[in-house]
């Protein structure tokens, strides 16, 4: 009888009809659970992998938990052998004669959770039969990890030299120890275990030991302004030779011996090469990363990047590179944070993550695979400078792209040449305009309008709007185009919406605007015509990348910023709260300046004061607390959402510290059961404009439907701009108008949002 067969049980797990959990599944569940439950780390630990569907033997959970998702979901497909629960795969035969290092590793091998930690961290899965010798790089790495291997004692079956040393290390991270704690911990293991244990005697030693196997970070010191990086040429330099700032601090009062330099600010780089690489040394993910080519896909369906417009237009404009399905698409994204806590000083520290699209959906966009490859130093936001400290990655880029790296291919036995693409980088608007170098500040703050746009600055409100901006992306001859009355009085629109530009037109007008390499105080300058005819600030180091300007998206706009900060402007005016409503005196007397809304416009009371008349897109008191009550009892599914009756000032009638996805959530599902109690012409626009951002963010979209939301999302503004005063219409308000064509060139916006990055 084959494995199989012995273990049908493990995909028949729901009885017909999906009414219950069969008899044989829920015993073989037992069974495994008493398996795992042998393994070494277990008793360590309490804990082993799961498993399920969903985590994929990623995570490692308690047995009843494992239990309880193996009931919700079932096993991972074709998990037959459970080879990270203690069991093998039989072996092939495939070499005679002398063994390697890599096969000494499969015969003698006996179950080690810290080894496969290991290959959880660099991505070398070696538990398959490699019937072709991997390249020079790869066989070293089996080497190091076969001769770390050995048992820290003679007879000692639960750990090795490797295990002990990543589990101290962990420990150390953990618990936060001091380097002295830390040395005399693990000098009493050597002196408690027998006298030819090899646990290694120190930080240091330990350290040296797990570096051998893992993947290093690359320190180059900056300047404390963020004038130049001491890299390559400039390695040696002691001064910056922009604004002649130190590198190094100076040493106070007298030492017994010289200190080591200690530069001023320092920038880590995580090389992104190896990381590449590692993604087909391993068996879990190699295979996958041809899921894009292999896969099966619908015509009008876009489910994944692969399937849209950019990656297709990237495929047709380079042969050679869409040649081979193992070359890698990536995608870029910054944002800052504050790494302490908010009593502390304020600290802007920058990571620069990176992540592959070749991986299938239910992969692609999770922790695993976004790799963490800069850290851009504080204490302030880099701003323009943020090229400067792109400048490593830049470089491996380029050599990915015009050279590749000799990869060795696990799955299918192969060494090839790795080459890899940057499609696009993901932001918050203030980040692409660091990564792009076209402000988003000002009136020409839309980076698809840009010279075409429409905004203008309130008199009142002090404050630039995009106010009637919308009328010229409607169909020709549409009825609010020639209307003098509902939007800026006495206007009828007449222009086309504005050309989008490619990317050697944008190259072309780029051409006299140097990079803030070449020219380091550009951002302390403007070029002539900034915030008139253009809102470049520098011409950005992507396009440096031979590829770039073929991109149809470089940068994306965030949905996620996009839709928190529209619904935000809608709440905080619909509620009327005091000091965040877009509805106040100044809004009023820009309306009575750019409009004709009589009921709307402020009334001189008989004690000569003005008095704000009520709007009829606000609510009244008593409704206010009406929903503030409704939020209070709600409860959302587990899983859902955050809990949001926390959220509720039921005193003051209002919510306070909503989080992104609690946003999204109101946005997509709420908003229409709360503007039910508006008149119809002002809840109407507002539930189609929620139901514009729920078709948006589905997983997957249909192009004919894209294009009609792209014809539809001019109107639902126009409505709005009908309703709500001008001071209502930041940029953030006029976006969305731009979202459509993105998802349809780019594909779904959950590959190009903010979510999963800041998560």
């Amino acid at each position: 009888m084959t494995i199989q067969e012995e273990r049908y049980w493990m995909y028949n797990r729901l009885l017909l009809g999906r009414k219950g959990l069969t008899v044989e599944f829920i015993q073989g569940v037992e069974t495994f659970i008493q398996v795992a439950s042998q393994l070494p780390s277990f008793q360590l630990d309490k804990m082993f992998r799961c498993p399920c569907s969903k985590h994929k033997n990623l995570a490692f959970l308690k047995p009843d938990d494992v239990k309880l998702d193996l009931y919700r979901r079932g096993f991972l497909p074709n998990y037959w052998i459970w080879t990270s629960h203690g069991e093998y795969e039989p072996h092939r035969d495939a070499h005679a004669g002398s063994s390697t290092a890599y096969e000494t590793f499969h015969e003698n091998q006996m179950s080690r959770p810290y080894e496969d930690l290991i290959f959880d961290v660099t991505g070398h899965n070696l538990r398959s039969n490699v019937e072709e010798p991997p390249n020079a790089e790869t066989q070293k790495f089996f080497e190091l990890l076969h001769s770390a291997q050995k048992p820290i004692w003679e007879g000692c079956s639960t750990h090795s030299e490797l295990s002990i040393a990543v589990r101290m290390l962990s420990i150390k991270t953990e618990y936060n120890i001091p380097r002295e704690c830390f040395n005399d911990v693990i000098g009493l293991m050597k002196e408690t275990n027998p006298a030819d244990n090899i646990i290694p005697s120190d930080l240091y030693r330990t350290k040296k030991l797990v570096s051998k196997l893992g993947l290093t970070a690359t320190k180059i010191d900056c300047c404390i302004n963020g004038c130049m990086l001491y890299y390559k040429d400039d390695a040696a330099e002691v001064t910056c030779h922009i604004c002649n700032a130190p590198r190094f601090k100076q040493n106070s009062g007298k030492q017994r011996r010289p200190k080591k330099d200690v530069p001023y600010s320092r920038l880590f780089y995580l090389p992104i090469i190896p990381r590449l690489q590692r993604l087909y040394a391993s068996m879990s993910s190699a295979d996958h990363m041809r899921w894009h080519k292999e896969k099966i896909a619908k015509s009008d369906i876009l489910s994944h990047p692969s399937d849209a417009e950019a990656w297709k237009h990237f495929d047709r404009v380079h042969p050679s590179f869409a040649a081979e399905p193992r070359n890698i698409r990536l995608g870029l994204c910054t944002d800052g944070f504050t790494p302490y806590s908010q009593t502390a000083t304020p600290y802007s520290c920058w990571p620069v993550i990176l992540t592959p699209y070749n991986l299938p959906p239910e992969m692609c966009m999770t922790t695993p695979f976004m790799f963490l490859t800069l850290i851009i130093p504080g204490p302030h936001n880099p701003k323009a400078k943020i090229d400067i400290y792109l400048q490593p990655l830049i470089d491996d880029l380029k050599l990915l792209w015009e050279e590749g790296v000799l990869t060795y291919d696990i799955s299918i036995k192969q060494n090839f040449l790795l080459r890899a693409a940057l499609l696009w980088t993901i932001g918050d608007f203030p980040a692409y305009g660091m990564l792009s170098g076209w402000s988003t500040a000002g009136k020409l703050a839309c980076p698809y309008c840009m010279e075409n746009s429409k905004a203008f600055t309130l008199k009142h409100g002090g404050k630039n709007t995009w106010f009637d901006c919308h009328r010229m992306f409607l169909h020709a001859n549409h009825q609010f185009q020639r209307n003098k009355e509902a939007f800026v009085k006495n206007r009828i629109e007449r222009s086309p919406p504005p050309p989008r530009l490619s990317g050697d037109e944008i190259l072309q007008r780029l051409s006299n605007i140097p990079t803030i390499i070449e020219y380091p105080m550009l951002s302390e300058s403007k070029f002539p015509g900034y915030g008139v005819q253009h809102n470049w600030i520098k011409k950005s180091i992507f396009w440096t990348l031979p590829y770039w300007r073929t991109n149809l998206i470089r940068h994306n706009l965030d949905v996620m910023h996009i839709e928190k900060n529209f619904l935000d402007n809608i709440f905080n005016t619909i509620m009327d709260v005091k000091g965040k409503s877009k509805d106040n005196v100044k809004a009023r007397m820009d309306i009575k300046e750019f409009c004709r809304r009589k009921n709307l416009e402020l009334v001189t009371t008989t004690d000569g004061k003005l008095m704000k008349p009520k709007a009829p897109y606000s609510f009244t008191l008593e409704q206010k607390r009406m929903i503030c009550q409704w939020f209070k009892g709600l409860k959302m599914p587990d899983g859902y959402g955050s809990n949001i009756s926390r959220c509720v000032d039921l005193k003051s009638a209002r919510l306070f510290g909503l989080k992104s996805h609690d946003c999204h959530i109101i946005m997509e599902v709420l908003l229409p059961i709360i503007v039910s109690m508006l008149p119809d012409y002002i809840s109407n626009p507002l539930i189609e404009l929620s139901i514009f951002f729920k078709d948006l963010c589905s997983s997957k979209l249909s192009e004919n439907a894209l294009r009609r939301y792209e014809d539809n999302i001019p109107i639902i503004l126009c409505k709005l701009e009908k309703i709500f005063p001008p001071g209502f219409f930041y940029s953030m308000e006029h976006l969305p108008v731009h979202l459509p064509y993105e998802a349809r060139v780019g594909g779904p916006v959950q590959y190009r949002w903010m979510y999963p990055f800041e998560r």
